[in-house]
């Protein structure tokens, strides 16, 4: 069995606070002329994991709903690409999942393995990855990420200030709701994480979708943006009477 992992908020830290992650890793590829079974087969047994990149467009799925933004079934620039899993490893190892899927690369696209001569150096985003029952990378799937470019993204939920909370100390429990947030963002202002501070949350204090500050051009897609995120909950014990 195979799955795929999909790249998707006490006081919330800023946009200023919290700056847009872009990686120092650069992403090398090489081109690949077909696809299939066999050849996918063939790249793994010799170190590389397939991969495609393209452009994503979206559309509104109900006219009624602006935050029902959906992928649409089109799609352009598609490009067939073949990626070292030694190098892949080593970035998965620096920043982890699920922070690889809401961080833009530089992609080096070279004429052919060991090649000097690049082709194309454009940015992108991963948006999936394909792993089998062993957790080994079966295949990458990345979208066009230049700057201008708006994309849907799941941007990961880190809680922090838990050592120090007045309400974890006075024996509540931190009830984490949500562990990301789905906005649509332009490529060059999507943040790799927001940080939730629960330092100051007494028992019953929490953090709702809209206390959450990101740059002005993020778009949160939710219907409710009063919705919680996390809180503070008591923790009941309940006496029972041995018989």
């Amino acid at each position: 069995m195979s799955r795929w992992w999909r790249a998707a908020a006490g006081v919330l830290k800023t946009a200023a606070e919290t700056p847009v992650r872009r990686s120092y890793h650069t992403i090398q590829a090489v081109p690949r002329e077909i696809s299939g079974h066999r050849i996918a087969v063939r790249e793994r047994a010799q170190g590389r994991i397939p991969a495609v990149v393209f452009s994503q467009s979206y559309v509104q799925t109900d006219p009624n709903d602006p935050t029902s933004v959906a992928a649409s079934s089109s799609v352009s620039r598609k490009q067939l690409l073949t990626t070292e899993r030694k190098q892949i490893k080593a970035i998965l190892k620096d920043i982890n999942l699920p922070f690889f899927c809401s961080t833009t690369f530089p992609l080096q696209i070279r004429a052919g393995s060991g090649s000097s001569t690049i082709l194309e150096t454009k940015k992108v985003l991963p948006i999936k990855i394909h792993t089998n029952e062993d957790g080994n990378i079966m295949n990458l799937v990345f979208v066009w990420a230049e700057d201008g470019t708006e994309l849907k993204v799941d941007v990961p939920i880190v809680y922090k200030g838990e050592d120090v909370c007045p309400g974890l100390k006075k024996g509540g429990c931190l009830r984490k709701i949500r562990t990301s947030l789905r906005y649509m963002s332009l490529a060059e202002h999507i943040p790799a994480k927001i940080e939730a501070d629960v330092s100051k949350l007494d028992i019953g204090d929490g953090v709702s979708m809209h206390d959450v500050v990101v740059h002005p051009s993020l778009k949160l897609l939710s219907k409710n943006e009063t919705l919680p995120i996390c809180k503070i909950m008591p923790t009941y014990v309940e006496n029972v009477k041995s018989t």
